[in-house]
């Protein structure tokens, strides 16, 4: 199957794209436009993105001491993301929006992942521009957001700081008002900005006139001291470039400078920085300071950058999926071209070992079962973790279109869902290109072979937009139990309802009981996680608890497939068919199983690793 395939039965025959149109901002579009839209990013991306995908990981960003130098592709790969309009594909008409539904953005912007997600990285500045549309004035999102939506401008988004890494109640970046008069400034109220911000992506370089830094910092207190924890964070729109009220540049930089460029494992196409605000290389009308203009209210940062950070964390799901399946063609192109070994006979005069005809010719690996059993591993995970992220854009039309009722369950769906969305394709995507590296063998350590490079992309992402760690203990800590757990309460009955569908289907029934077993575990884990109502002992094991929640909800996603798939075709007599059936299968065989050991250490509070003693190690 290719992935465009595979997309046309997710959106369609799974998730019913076509019926979005019948709703009021969608009216104008059909099957027609939506098959336009993902027919022009595929050529985009195979023309564009593809053929240098090798190149931007060799060819990494350097500084010359003035600015940053890309490879030129990333230019010309750039310049046709933004004039394609995919960066402003959801939004209104009169701002030069598609109004295209979110489920159909996310499947088209999927090609470019595939081809080269360092190439492809455009999704701060899109998530930097929806973030003001909410939260900015009208005149910040004419003057920011509207000119990253047409590409004249790209964003970032700027939380870490060398010293606080991914706990932003050490933020140290200081914000002080920018004169007397510092609330005048049409654009905003004016503020200096000091400190320095690690990890940007994007936080330099020539590929747009400007670059809208979105800056987490504190406005110190009366006493002059920062107020400690998350309440005092603030958010800044820090130009690179000053701009006017028009949206012109003016001609000054802004005082952001680059500190030096961080060399990743990889990612290597796109720049990461360390950004130094307001150390007076770039003086704002002699004076030093960067210049920010306050988004929302004072002390109220946090919320807003969450806006653009949980967006960023399914856009990393989708960017880890992408490349676990970018691994998986890959390897399985070169299972059915790579002759090697025999097939194995039984013994023969009595001998007792299983023996190999060396007369006989060699066989491709893909008709070995080891190799089988990996090829049907990565196809589990890539095509199940694309199904969750379609299904979560779709959450996402709902909650802006749908009626009251359905759109409050698609938010609370989302809040629920979005760790696993973010984490479980980082972590499994991400074993599926080892295993693509393993079918490749030793070519698969090479360059030779693409495989090494798509494993180096996708570690970087159990790490982006909140670590491992992190989206667990969000997971355990606080998903699970928002709202008197009102979120888990509808997920479960979403599953149920699949559930009860399969069980009356011969072929499904007893991987519909697996389920029900699974989610039954789970809510017993999650009860017992918090018996003591000590968040110490929960938290202790959040990493098992988000693995076996996420593989549950995985096998929930495999068997609604395998139903969408018999409806469409239920004499199974497409090879795409019973692709995905026996992908369903493995995955209910030797994947679900394995959420009885992360549970145990859930349930019973195991405090092995929280009670270890450092000298121990």
């Amino acid at each position: 199957m290719t992935l465009r395939s595979t997309l046309d039965f997710l959106l369609y025959d799974w998730l019913s794209a076509e019926s979005l149109s019948a709703r009021e901002r969608f009216a104008d579009h059909s099957r027609e436009t939506f098959d336009a839209v993902l027919d022009t990013c595929e050529r985009i991306a195979r023309e564009k993105y593809a053929p240098f995908n090798r190149t931007v990981d060799t060819e990494e960003p350097h500084f010359d001491g003035e600015k940053v130098i890309l490879p030129q592709a990333t230019y010309e790969a750039r310049k046709a993301y933004a004039e394609s309009g995919l960066l402003s594909a959801a939004q209104d008409y009169e701002i030069g929006g598609m109004q295209l539904p979110y489920a159909v953005e996310a499947a088209a912007n999927s090609f470019f992942a595939v081809a080269s997600i360092s190439i492809g990285s455009n999704l701060l500045t899109s998530g930097n521009a929806n973030l003001l549309m909410a939260h900015g004035t009208a005149l910040q999102k004419e003057v920011f957001a509207l000119n990253e939506f047409n590409g004249r401008w790209s964003g970032t988004m700027c939380l870490s700081e060398p010293q606080a890494g991914s706990s932003l109640s050490d933020v140290a970046t200081r914000a002080v008002p920018d004169g007397a008069d510092f609330e005048s400034d049409p654009l905003g109220p004016r503020y200096r900005l000091t400190g320095n911000k690690m990890w940007i992506s994007s936080g330099d370089h020539e590929l747009t006139e400007n670059i809208v830094h979105l800056v987490l910092a504190k406005i110190p207190g009366p006493d002059g001291k920062l107020v400690p924890g998350t309440r005092g964070i603030s958010l800044f729109i820090v130009p690179k470039k000053m701009v006017d009220a028009q949206g012109q540049l003016t001609g000054e930089r802004n005082d952001v400078a680059l500190a030096g460029l961080n060399h990743k494992l990889g990612w290597r196409g796109t720049t990461n920085t360390l950004l130094n605000f307001g150390e007076g290389k770039f003086p704002v009308g002699g004076q030093a300071g960067a210049v920010g203009y306050l988004v929302g209210q004072p002390g109220k940062g946090l919320a807003c950058m969450f806006h653009m950070m949980n967006e960023a964390r399914i856009g990393i799901g989708m960017a880890a999926t992408m490349l676990g399946l970018a691994g998986y063609y890959a390897s399985l192109d070169y299972a059915k071209n790579r002759p090697q070994g025999r097939p194995v006979q039984g013994p023969k005069d009595g001998a007792a070992a299983v023996v190999k005809d060396a007369a006989q010719p060699q066989v491709r690996i893909i008709e070995h079962a080891d190799v089988k059993r990996m090829l049907l591993a990565q196809k589990s995970y890539g095509e199940g973790a694309l199904a969750l992220n379609l299904f979560c854009a779709k959450l996402v039309d709902e909650q802006h279109t749908g009626d009251t009722a359905s759109a409050d369950e698609a938010r609370l769906l989302l809040e629920v869902l979005t760790p696993i969305a973010k984490s479980w394709p980082s972590e499994f995507c991400l074993e599926a290109n080892s295993l693509a590296i393993q079918i490749h063998g030793g070519y698969g350590y090479t360059r030779d072979f693409p495989v090494e490079q798509y494993w180096r992309d996708n570690r970087l992402n159990m790490i982006h937009e909140g670590t491992h760690g992190i989206q667990a203990m969000d997971l355990l800590g606080r998903k699970v139990l928002m709202e008197g757990g009102r979120g888990l309460t509808l997920l479960a009955g979403r599953i149920n309802a699949t559930i009860e569908r399969a069980i009356q289907v011969p072929a499904l029934a007893a991987h519909a009981n697996a389920l029900g077993a699974a989610l039954q575990q789970v809510g017993a884990a999650t009860k017992a996680a918090w018996a003591t109502g000590q968040p110490a002992d929960a938290l202790a094991n959040a990493v098992p608890y988000m693995q076996a929640f996420g593989h549950t909800v995985l096998a929930w996603m495999w068997l609604d497939l395998a139903l969408a798939t018999l409806a469409q075709d239920a004499d199974l007599t497409r090879p795409a068919s019973v692709g995905r059936m026996g992908a369903m299968r493995y995955f209910f065989h030797y994947e679900l199983p394995k959420i009885g050991a992360w549970l145990q250490v859930v349930s019973t509070r195991d405090a092995t690793c929280a009670s270890f003693p450092e000298d121990a190690f």
